[in-house]
Formats: C-alpha cells, structure tokens, sequence
C-alpha cells in the first residue's frame, strides 16, 4: 500500500495563521493531478507541532472525502507521552484513513526498549496500519534497525520513516524486517539512492513542489533504471537542498507561496523564509521546473 513518491504535504494556512481550506483542496487535487503516490497529514511539514486536534481531524477528514481512496491518506499522530500518543491513535483510527504516521518520541529521549513498548503500545490500539518515523535530527532520539526489525513483527506496523540518510541504515533495516514490510526515504536528497538500494519509496518535502518529478524519478528508482532516475534527480537536487536552507517547513510554504498554491501564513515559532534566501530558492525552483500549477 505504502510505496512511490508520497509528500508530506503542508497546511496551508491565511497570514492570520488560519488554516485555509480552499487552498487545502487545491493542494490535494495538485497532488492528485500528478503522481503522487500517497498524502501525509499533519507530520513535521504539515505544522503538526502547532496544529490542533481538531484541526487535524478536519484536514483528514477533508483529504479522505476528496482523495476517496485514489491514493493512501496518513496522518500524524505522534507524540512525545505514550498515553496521548494511544489517545490520538484510537480516535484517528476510526477515520476513513489508511494508515497512521508515528513519530519516535522527542526530546525524552528513550531506550531501544522504550522505543519499542511506545510503538507497541500505538500498535495495540489501532485499527489501521502503522509507519514508523525515525528523525533523530529533531527529536534526538535515534531508533536502531534492530529495533524497527522487532516493531515490524507486528502485524499493524508495516512501513518505517527513515530519514538518517546512510545507505547502509537502508540495507540493514530491508534485510532485517519482516517480508512485506516497506522502508521509506525520509530524505529527498538521498532517496533516490535509498529505494536503489531497496527502499519502496520517500515521503517528500520536495514533492509538494514538483510532484510529477519526483513520481517520476521515484518510479525509475523502482524499477532500476539508476541513469533515468539519476537524470531526473539531476534537476532536482538544488531544491532538495534550497527547501532546508531554514527549517522545514518555511521554505517550501514560501515555495508553494510564490508559485501562486497556497497564501504565505505559518504559524510561530516558524517564521516567513528570510529574504536572504529568496533568490536560491527561486533559482532552485527554476532550475526543477517548477511554476504555477497547471
């Protein structure tokens, strides 16, 4: 279920901080319109710090009644306390949803073994599957392979997150999960090399931007064919690097601003993309072939 170029998308919100939910619809049928292979909601790109509860069920709900089973709808539901993390499983789950994006705990920093009983404990509250995010850049905490090869034996967690950006971490977490269990690139920048090496797909930052691209690129990965993927990569790879020249999400909301899909809102702490950086990201969302939406 969970393979290709999946975006985590962002939450288009008005300069009031609003979330603006005609520019949501856009977004999604942008996605729809261009190969995107599954839609992420309320994760790190989506503000899901800042976001509600209540607001995250109507982004999902939204995302299900528009998408209707075309491609994969997940949403965030990690937190840093088990028990708000259960919580949140138990009523996302009984959305019309497809999966669930767990997020390892941040800033408490647990054990290998504390890693395992939080996700164990999500497992056994819901009804949908489950993917694994390891980011140990945000939440310094860094899940071993050993230990996402324990979690992937049970049956409702079926996909990891992986956003260390080694290839070698690829090749151990393929080797040693369950048959079936799908390893994701959370890592535009390296996942063309990741589903090379046998990774099923990326969640993407770069595919709110150019979404056909990177479908394209991501398919040509899949299928072997290193010097199509490495062509298309090729265009690609100044904006897989301008899109966290602050951090993520502030320059691809400022992105999807300029090229006219969402309003320039985001919420603090983040702040609008410094001006600084406005001309490497325009010459990065040129050289991509990124501009207004067809």
């Amino acid at each position: 279920m969970f393979s290709g170029s999946l975006v985590a998308i962002v939450t288009p919100m008005r300069p009031d901080g609003a979330i603006d939910f005609d520019a949501w619809a856009r977004l999604l049928d942008f996605h729809l319109a261009n190969g995107t292979a599954g839609i992420v909601v309320g994760g790190t790109t989506g503000e899901s710090a800042t976001i509600t509860d209540a607001e995250l069920r109507e982004l999902a709900g939204r995302a299900c009644e528009q998408v209707r089973r075309r491609v994969p709808v997940i949403v965030g539901a990690g937190t840093n306390s088990t028990a708000t993390t259960v919580e949140r499983v138990r009523w996302l789950s009984e959305l019309p949803i497809d999966g669930l994006l767990l997020v390892t705990p941040s800033y408490v920093r647990p054990t290998q073994e504390g890693l395992y009983r939080h996700f164990a404990a999500a497992a056994a509250a819901t009804r949908v599957p489950i993917v694994l995010y390891n980011v140990p850049t945000r939440t310094a905490v860094d899940m071993q392979p050993a230990t996402v090869a324990r979690l992937s034996q049970l049956p409702s967690v079926v996909a990891v997150k992986e956003a260390v950006p080694e290839m070698g971490r690829v090749r151990e977490l393929v080797a040693s999960c369950r048959e079936g269990f799908a390893v994701l690139s959370g890592d535009d920048l390296t996942a063309r090399e990741a589903i090379l090496e046998g990774a099923r797909g990326v969640i993407s930052v770069t595919a709110n931007v150019v979404p056909r691209a990177m479908a394209d690129m991501v398919a040509a990965a899949a299928a072997g064919n290193r010097a199509e993927a490495e062509r298309i990569d090729a265009s690609l790879v100044p904006l897989h690097r301008a899109l966290f020249l602050e951090p993520n999400p502030i320059p691809v909301k400022w992105a999807l601003s300029h090229m006219g899909l969402i309003p320039a809102g985001i919420r603090l702490p983040l702040t609008e993309l410094s001006q600084t950086h406005h001309a490497a990201l325009t010459s990065a969302l040129q050289t991509a072939g990124a501009g207004a939406p067809a």
